[in-house]
């Protein structure tokens, strides 16, 4: 770093080099100045990226080419994010990291020439999660009915096991789920809390959700809003103590069990509010933000890229100002890198279409303005 240029092609040529200078063969160089050049594809690919989409992850696969340099591509990654900085490493991003991983060796084992495919994720999932489901002795009569309002983006985002949860709320709930529904738990195998609020595509859900937890001092690590069939979504999120502290105990999942039910109740519309400060030493780093778009042209959606400082309120703002401009939200990738926050939002507008370039340009405006002028 520092030379000028990429530091990635930079160092793959000077980690040839030297490999060759200190007698590993020339197959063995040629692999780490692979790794040198692509050390940061998989950590961009999860953390960036919808990996729920079959054509990032056959991208992905034919990037890395075969299950050797996969693997070390893997351990490298774990090993960077951890070396950089041990507090950056958590069990999100543990699980991120691994699906990302699963699905590339699925799609490798498949063979290039035959690429991953929607029909056979979708399978898959499905034939797992309806496994896990008999195996807790739900009716299948009672499954066909509530699978009935998914649709195939849902079994895309979600994994077996969050599916089989959904469909065992649902289950319980009957008929109240019609005026939404709420659950709450420790992350299955991790450190963080999910929580899923099933609620009618009307509703603030996102904007009012990301508020609450960041009033309660929760910071957010992954946000999904599938839209189901029947007129009502499912909005996920998976967040822990700003601290990365891993106890939560049942008192305080009880406190945020209490504010994410008020979000249930809420009959108006108004703007939700965030009055915890950020902390000082974040404050004391600017960051400028930024807004930039591309567009998802094989799922027909827009991807909004925003970098802006870190503080309580930042994606409620974000929801706000979507809500104001009838953009939704597909899925969200949050991440924040110390006083910065990077997040990566798969966007529609009122028509499930991908924004026009006159309506990006006023959603670049208003999130920069108001994001700008936060305190």
């Amino acid at each position: 770093k520092g030379r000028g240029g990429d530091h990635s092609e930079l160092g793959a040529v000077d980690a040839e080099a030297f490999c060759l200078e200190h007698g590993m063969s020339r197959y063995e160089a040629r692999i780490v100045a692979w790794l040198v050049r692509h050390h940061l594809l998989l950590s961009t690919t999860a953390q960036k990226k919808d990996i729920g989409d079959p054509a990032v992850i056959n991208d992905f696969a034919a990037t890395v080419g075969d299950k050797t340099h996969l693997d070390y591509l893997y351990v490298l990654t774990v090993a960077d994010v951890r070396g950089t900085n041990p507090k950056l490493w958590n069990s999100w991003k543990a699980r991120l990291f691994r699906d990302l991983y699963d699905a590339t060796v699925r799609a490798l084992r498949r063979g290039l020439e035959n690429p991953i495919d929607r029909e056979y994720l979708i399978s898959e999932t499905q034939t797992a999660s309806r496994e896990l489901l008999q195996q807790s002795g739900m009716p299948e009569a009672e499954r066909i009915a509530i699978w009935g309002a998914f649709t195939e983006d849902y079994f895309l985002r979600y994994r077996s096991e969050e599916i089989a949860w959904h469909s065992r709320i649902l289950a319980r709930a009957g008929a109240a789920a019609e005026e939404g529904l709420l659950d709450i738990r420790r992350q299955a195998g991790g450190d963080g809390v999910e929580a899923v609020l099933y609620t009618p595509r009307t509703m603030r859900t996102f904007a009012h959700a990301t508020a609450a937890l960041d009033e309660l001092g929760m910071t957010i690590v992954d946000a999904r809003v599938v839209p189901i069939r029947n007129g009502y979504s499912l909005d996920t999120f998976i967040f822990m103590e700003l601290d990365r502290s891993i106890h939560v105990d049942e008192l305080r999942l009880r406190r945020i069990r209490q504010a994410l039910t008020q979000i249930l109740r809420k009959a108006d519309s108004g703007v939700a509010k965030v009055t915890r400060r950020a902390p000082r030493q974040v404050r004391m780093f600017p960051t400028r933000t930024t807004v930039e778009f591309d567009t998802d042209v094989a799922n027909r959606r827009t991807i909004m890229e925003l970098v802006a400082r870190d503080r309580p309120g930042l994606l409620s703002t974000v929801g706000q100002v979507f809500l104001n401009l009838g953009v939704e939200i597909e899925t969200a990738k949050v991440m924040t890198i110390g006083e910065r926050a990077e997040d990566v939002f798969y966007i529609v507008d009122s028509q499930d279409d991908p924004l026009r370039p006159e309506l990006c340009e006023t959603l670049r405006e208003q999130l920069t303005a108001k994001l700008d002028t936060q305190e």
